[in-house]
């Protein structure tokens, strides 16, 4: 029996991600990224009200190497725990739903940041490719 390495994580978001760093027009991969739901850390200075409420997501912003801005979230809790090791709250979240609201035309989205395929995509990216209603 053959036993992938590091199958603690392989959710199918994260096999999607693997397909998608083979080809980047995985169409098939796209859309089973876009149908994933996945983890949105609650930042640090989110307050009570928006921590606690179930309906509002607080988008943790880092800082890309050049300086963009982009929120990462993850496909696992092993994913953002090898990236983010102090975050004790997060979201999870139907990735689609998240892009279809996207908030700004400057904010970029990276999946699994720190993962040997992790994904990141412009604003446009995340409007265009993950959307869904």
């Amino acid at each position: 029996m053959h036993t992938p390495a590091n199958h603690y994580d392989a959710t199918p978001a994260r096999r999607a991600l693997d397909a998608l760093a083979e080809n980047t027009e995985d169409r098939a991969a796209m859309d089973v990224l876009a149908s994933s739901e996945v983890l949105v850390p609650v930042p640090d200075d989110a307050g009570a009200e928006v921590a606690d409420d179930p309906e509002t997501v607080a988008l943790p912003v880092m800082e890309q190497q050049g300086g963009d801005p982009t929120v990462p979230v993850f496909t696992s809790e092993p994913a953002m725990a090898a990236l983010l090791p102090f975050i004790s709250r997060y979201r999870l979240v139907p990735l689609g739903a998240l892009a279809s609201q996207w908030p700004s035309e400057d904010l970029a989205l990276t999946i699994d940041a720190g993962s040997p395929h992790p994904l990141t995509l412009t604003s446009e990216g995340v409007r265009t490719l993950l959307a869904r209603p």
